[in-house]
């Protein structure tokens, strides 16, 4: 099974020539049905928000953009409500710089990038592969079986331990797929 992710912004006939006879699929916001639902920001609805029982986020974005925490802004559950995957982001300098992630409503455990990469993204992620893409995830084996599998993702970082840029998701689709899904190194 050959499976590799390729960044969006390249040209897809540059990619359609590096990949012949692949299947290609966009899994970012702007792919067609049903691929779309690979988003993070897609509102799938029902993701547990980690340390928080009684609480849910529409989208994997809105659960990570939720639980940030700056110099002068604690978390924002707001951003757990978004259902059309715009304005989910948040930065700025009037909320100053990023303090961590916090590890659920009301903890006073607040998550660096790399332990909150791997404590509730991947997580969050991982549930949305098994319990709201499953007959899509099953779509894409079946591709992967017959033909090279490419997914199209804007960030191509697929290292998780790599903090210097953004995970690709589609490198979780395409661990998930391979049966390898990361394992962190020893802090």
């Amino acid at each position: 099974m050959t499976i590799t992710v390729e960044s969006r912004r390249k040209k897809l006939a540059s990619v359609e020539k590096h990949w012949p006879n692949a299947a290609i699929i966009d899994v970012t916001w702007k792919g067609a049905e049903p691929w779309v639902r690979f988003s993070p920001f897609y509102p799938h609805g029902g993701i547990p928000i980690p340390n928080t029982p009684s609480e849910t986020a529409q989208s994997v974005e809105g659960l990570w953009q939720g639980l940030k925490v700056f110099e002068r802004e604690d978390i924002d559950p707001r951003k757990w409500a978004v259902t059309d995957m715009s304005g989910i982001k948040r930065g700025g300098k009037s909320r100053g710089a990023v303090r961590g992630h916090r590890f659920g409503v009301g903890s006073d455990v607040l998550l660096r990038y790399r332990d909150a990469r791997l404590q509730i993204y991947l997580p969050a992620y991982k549930w949305v592969l098994e319990h709201r893409v499953a007959a899509e995830v099953e779509q894409l084996r079946r591709l992967a079986a017959d033909k090279p599998l490419v997914l199209l993702d804007y960030e191509t970082n697929t290292d998780v331990e790599d903090l210097s840029s953004p995970l690709s998701h589609a490198a979780l689709v395409m661990y998930h797929l391979q049966g390898a899904w990361p394992t962190p190194l020893a802090a």
